[in-house]
């Protein structure tokens, strides 16, 4: 199925819909999708610069959007943001694993306290919400599942320093010996590594407790590593592909930690768009933590030879550096068929299509490349080696 023909999805009851931090990249995706189902979109966002440079209304966000400007965590405008919404996706968060360790209250202030701002506004106001889609992440996991020799499913403890230290990369428990990774399912114990995935696991039980509390449908749904056109180029934090593309668009190789062989699950724009909406009328969904990714591990070093493939960037070979950052697991991907059975989900956009559409929206883009500067940042506080 091409990438347009995986955007359609059957018409549902109109709505009117709020989605926090809808103005970055998810969310502006998915206002699109709201808005061509016949959807009424506001969206919420403070336009940080870090993410929208000049902090101005992004371009590429649909004049059919209705846009405040401000913080998640103002108690008063959400009274008047709520007005009318039937329908919350709340995707405001501060994005990043390596600069939430060391801008540990920042991340804390806007993902933590900025959901119960707005579950708390949502019961004050007694605003005529419907249901409630949270985005939560894969990172809470930690690491991913395992299987050892023995057979046994293994749910392994994140790896020490001391272990990166010596260039130890692959996950062992005890005498079982390394480990083979498997689809990871929502029954996966978290194992908390970085200030990110703990802000991530409040804003996704915080979403969870009010909705069993207060009789309301709430459906987290848990990202795996989302790619595709409008990722903030500039900003180092970002999804590993944006920060790939950016070196690569300024002449300059992609920096891989580790051995380049740790696996993600990376799953294209349109199939998270597409989740989404489903889990809006979904009634099988109420109450449940949903993984959304493409359920098929790929490296990180093909990653980036599938995107300087797209980008025609010969002489942009990626380079593994042999360091490791902290905060960082070493394999994860996703099983998705409990999407597949309480959302009707099926990921349609292959690799090849996601990363061929991204070079093609990526050839006419601008990207300050800050990885060194990242890199310099992590040093500086001791989470890189």
């Amino acid at each position: 199925m091409s990438i347009q023909s995986a955007q359609s999805l059957p018409s549902t009851q109109k709505r009117n819909v709020l989605i926090t931090g809808g103005a970055g990249f998810v969310g502006s995706h998915l206002a699109d999708g709201l808005l061509r189902q016949g959807h009424a979109v506001r969206v919420l966002d403070d336009l940080t610069p870090q993410v929208h440079p000049g902090g101005v209304r992004p371009d590429y966000l649909s004049n059919d959007v209705e846009l405040v400007h401000g913080d998640v965590r103002d108690p008063n405008l959400l009274k008047s943001v709520l007005e009318g919404i039937d329908v919350i996706y709340h995707f405001a968060a501060t994005v990043g694993v390596g600069q939430s360790m060391y801008e540990i209250s920042r991340y804390m202030s806007v993902n933590t306290q900025g959901t119960a701002e707005l579950l708390q506004a949502v019961l004050d106001t007694k605003a005529p919400v419907q249901k409630i889609v949270v985005a939560s992440s894969m990172s809470i996991y930690g690491e991913g599942r395992y299987v050892g020799a023995d057979g046994k499913r293994y749910a392994p403890p994140v790896r020490t320093v001391e272990q990166l230290k010596r260039g130890e990369w692959e996950v062992s428990v005890g005498d079982s010996g390394a480990l083979k990774p498997v689809p990871t399912d929502e029954d996966k114990p978290s194992e908390i590594n970085c200030m990110y995935a703990l802000s991530k696991r409040d804003q996704e039980e915080l979403c969870m407790i009010y909705g069993r509390t207060y009789g309301l449908p709430v459906t987290a749904l848990r990202f795996f590593n989302i790619y595709g056109t409008r990722q903030a180029l500039s900003n180092p934090y970002t999804g590993v592909a944006a920060v790939f593309a950016s070196r690569m668009l300024n002449g300059r190789q992609p920096l891989i930690f580790e051995d380049g062989e740790q696996q993600r699950d990376f799953v294209s724009i349109h199939d998270i768009v597409r989740a989404n909406i489903l889990a809006m009328d979904a009634p099988k969904s109420n109450g449940e933590v949903i993984n959304v990714g493409s359920g098929n591990p790929v490296s990180i070093r093909r990653v980036a030879e599938l995107l300087a493939n797209a980008l025609g960037s010969k002489g942009l070979e990626p380079v593994v550096t042999g360091k490791y950052r902290a905060g960082d697991i070493r394999h994860c991907y996703a099983d998705i068929s409990k999407a597949r059975a309480l959302l009707g989900y099926e990921p349609q956009v292959t690799h090849e299509e996601g990363f061929a559409e991204l070079a093609d929206w990526l050839a006419g883009q601008e990207a300050e490349d800050k990885a060194d500067t990242m890199l310099q940042q992590l040093a500086a506080h001791g989470l890189t080696a």
